[in-house]
């Protein structure tokens, strides 16, 4: 059986049972984690829960501070609070007038009389509309709307975390947050109208997770002058919350357990006009009103605070509207910050940027031109309505039945006439049918505002059918000018939104993902993922409108026609499929980057049937090159390529393949020379580190190009020898080599024939002067001694053919010798 029980790395030491018999056992009891309470005997131990303190950096400081202090802080912030409600009553004004103008209530008006047209012109609602539908398909796709950037060095492993990054955020606010995109659309129909929208952004402990909520912009009071809400000394949320939402928040230890009293039924002027063009009412209302101030203050009971230096650091103070009763004061910078620089929590969205702290809305922009629009509308309707059914005066004896009611069509009523003819008792009004003056005018009012606003349509003749699409583009940029910049300041604050929620996922969720991410080396803890990326949203600023995005893809596919070899066809026309939201684009336009490894004769088949290959610089690239090389040089295999209409193509495809192995083991050669490493290709090297690498780069390069002249020429070497021809001329030239060395052999022998001749001649010679000599002497002798006897003259004759006879032996040795060596010559 399978246990989880690890085994100690030494045995128990022996005697521990039995020294244990009769100890008293130990008791050991814990009641919370952070207190535990030990019995052995007479001995007690316990360990108590440590009590909270103000110096907890987390800690709720009103615990601590006294009553007269937090109503001082209380009292002297909610009068600030009303100052900066007072300082923008115009603007409120102007917002409630505003919300009038969209018609969203079906007004059932009395004057002029009674059943007057009380139609609203949709300028502003149409507008509202529009954006909010346009922006939330922009910033809110389907996958979701969160991509990533990688910060710094792009590496394989930095690219699998920002896909694993991306994953976990669209899952989060997709699938988790559920609320998010309704949070969001809600502030998409606001921002328009008002010109200024707000998102809170924090951890909610009820929901145990990060949370993004809307926040119309009457709730949130800046103050005067303020032009920033990221540097604004004072922001306060007007939250409305339920008794039991405060009571779990105080049993959560999150607000002080103080009484809460009844809620406040106060009501602002704009919530009154919400409630009435919406049709509801706030007679069940309970929800208490709390002021949540992220304020810089100064207190001098925080033991974190300078007392010399007095500065004030940035706190968040959450009160009760109307009894003041303070029911947080909590610090809002981070633990680990020394220069206390405030948290942001909130995210302001403007329409128009104006000159204070809240955005122009359509309510400032054609706010004046819907009410003129509506004014003549009611008019030409009103004009209409009297013309068709007209009134007038009539005399008092005249009697018509049922004369309180129109008549109906093809009805003839009973008249009663006092005196003369009827048309002498009846005098009608002279009404007018509705101006074609005020209906032209209607119509000005109305394109002027809607040009204003950005919200007319293009017309079609601006365009002509066979434009160009750099025209065609050029009034795109002309029409959608300034829903552009809209749409760049709406992705700018969602990035902003995005990254306070990625530090909230990375700083309080777990070490694993609650699914199974996407990469070889499964789940990873996600802060390390979200420190190397950049949260971006999938909207582009720079394209305001799908049809934009297509016609700017649409001018480089044109560009591309002029030039393809400098353009990559597959990834232009895969981003064209991605902007026009086709489902599995890299199915249907694969690319290069989308290729892993594969074996050689996978890539021909791949050639072959016209997918995409890629090289990677870890493969062998010497036996890739052979097995791509060998199909090229295959008589059969060429010849049933040759009947392709595309074989060009093919051929193409597979050169530039093999391009691609050549370039990586040149790569690999020069590796090997200078020793090292090269960096990335995509990596961008300081000048110094470059200029270095080049020197080392060009030896390395003459080594490689030396090696490969040698290589060449054994094997030009070798391919000769292969060669008939050469193969006959080295025979001729063995050939010639052997009667050569027969020549010098002959030679050889021809010189050693003569030096023996010389020999022999020399011989002679010798043998010669020597019997000339003896001769000589035998004369001399002979003179001398001729005075001798005649006896001694036959001796001297007897010595002398001795001699001869020598002489003769000696002269045929040497004949012998020669003949013995012409003998052995060879022929």
């Amino acid at each position: 059986m399978a246990t989880n029980i690890d085994k100690a790395l030494f045995q128990q030491p022996t005697g521990i049972a039995e020294s244990a018999e009769g100890v008293d056992p130990i008791e050991i009891e814990i009641v919370d984690p952070e207190a535990v309470r030990i019995e052995m005997g007479d001995l007690e131990i316990e360990i108590e829960k440590a009590e909270p303190s103000i110096e907890d950096f987390d800690a709720n400081l009103a615990e601590y501070i006294s009553d007269s202090a937090l109503q001082s802080l209380a009292n002297d912030l909610s009068s600030d609070i009303d100052n900066d409600r007072n300082s923008r009553k115009d603007w409120e004004k102007t917002y409630t007038e505003g919300l009038k103008l969209l018609g969203l209530n079906m007004e059932e008006r009395t004057e002029p009389w009674n059943g007057a047209s009380g139609v609203f012109h949709p300028m502003i609602t149409e507008a509202v509309v529009r954006f909010q539908s346009e922006t939330i398909t922009e910033t809110f796709p389907a996958a979701g709307p969160v991509r990533t950037k990688i910060v710094g060095k792009e590496t394989p492993e930095k690219r699998e975390a920002a896909q694993r990054v991306a994953d976990d955020m669209n899952f989060q606010l997709t699938e988790v947050m559920k609320e998010f995109r309704a949070e969001h659309e809600r502030m998409l129909w606001s921002l328009p109208a008002t010109g200024s929208a707000f998102k809170k952004v924090y951890f909610d402990p009820n929901f145990d997770r990060q949370v993004s909520i809307f926040i119309p912009a009457e709730d949130i009071l800046l103050p005067y002058g303020t032009s920033d809400i990221q540097k604004c000394h004072r922001v306060t949320h007007q939250m409305r919350k339920t008794k039991n939402e405060i009571i779990k928040l105080q049993q959560a230890g999150f607000y002080r357990d103080v009484d809460i009293g009844e809620p406040d039924k106060a009501t602002s002027e704009i919530n009154k006009a919400k409630d009435k063009e919406t049709g509801f009412s706030d007679l069940n209302d309970d929800r208490f009103t709390l002021y949540e101030s992220h304020v810089d203050l100064y207190l001098k009971d925080d033991p974190m605070c300078d007392a010399d230096a007095e500065i004030a650091l940035p706190y968040v103070v959450t009160m009760i509207r109307g009894t003041n009763t303070v029911l947080s004061v909590r610090r809002n910078w981070r633990e680990d910050d020394d220069l206390h620089l405030k948290r942001q929590h909130f995210v302001h969205y403007q329409y128009i940027p104006g000159f204070g702290a809240y955005g122009f809305g359509l309510f400032h922009l054609i706010g004046g031109f819907a009410k003129s629009a509506t004014s003549l509308m009611r008019q030409l309707i009103d004009a209409g309505t009297l013309s068709n059914l007209p009134g007038g005066l009539k005399s008092r004896g005249l009697r018509i039945k049922g004369d309180d009611t129109p008549i109906a069509p093809g009805e003839f009523r009973d008249v009663d006439v006092g005196s003369g003819t009827i048309r002498d008792n009846i005098l009608p009004l002279p009404y007018k049918e509705p101006s074609q003056v005020l209906m032209t005018l209607l119509g000005n009012v109305v394109d002027e505002g809607r040009r204003f606003a950005a919200t007319a349509d293009m017309k079609v003749s601006d365009m002509g059918a066979n434009a160009p699409v750099g025209s065609t583009l050029a009034l795109l940029e002309r029409q959608l000018k300034v829903m552009t910049a809209v749409q760049a300041r709406v992705h700018y604050s969602l990035k902003e939104e995005l990254q306070l929620l990625a530090a909230i996922i990375r700083d309080y969720t777990g070490d694993e993902y609650t699914y199974e991410p996407d990469g070889e080396e499964g789940p990873r803890a996600k802060a390390s993922d979200y420190r190397h990326v950049d949260i971006l949203p999938v909207s582009d600023p720079n394209a305001a409108t799908l049809s934009q995005r297509v016609v700017q893809y649409q001018a480089v596919i044109q560009m591309a026609q002029m030039a393809p070899d400098i353009y990559d066809l597959p990834a232009l026309h895969r981003g064209m499929l991605d902007v026009l939201g086709i489902k599995n684009a890299d199915k249907l336009i694969p690319l290069e980057d989308d290729m892993k490894p594969v074996d050689p004769v996978t890539e021909n088949q791949a050639v072959l049937r016209g997918k995409p290959v890629k090289a990677f610089l870890h493969q062998d690239h010497k036996a890739h090159i052979a097995v791509h090389t060998a199909p090229m040089q295959d008589p059969a295999i060429m010849a049933l390529i040759g009947q392709n209409p595309k074989a060009p193509m093919i051929q193409a495809a597979m050169m530039a393949h093999i391009a691609e192995h050549i370039g990586f083991a040149y790569r690999q050669q020069i590796e090997q020379q200078m020793g090292v490493p090269l960096p990335p290709e995509d990596e961008k090297l300081p000048p110094e580190i470059e200029v270095a690498l080049s020197a080392m780069m060009a030896q390395a390069a003459v080594q490689v190009s030396q090696q490969s002249q040698a290589q060449a020429a054994q094997q030009q070497a070798q391919q000769q020898m292969q060669d008939p021809v050469v193969q006959m001329q080295m025979q001729e030239l063995q050939i010639k080599q052997g009667e050569l060395a027969l020549k010098e052999r002959k030679l050889q022998v021809d010189a050693a024939t003569k030096a023996d001749e010389l020999e022999l001649k020399k011989q002679a010679l010798d043998s010669k002067m020597e019997l000339e000599g003896f001769k000589a002497g035998q004369q001399a002798q002979q003179a001398e001694k001729r005075l001798q006897g005649e006896q001694e003259r036959e001796g001297v004759r007897m010595g002398a053919d001795i001699a001869k006879n020598r002489a003769q032996a000696a002269l045929q040795a040497a004949q012998m010798l020669v003949n013995s060596k012409k003998e052995s010559k060879p022929k």
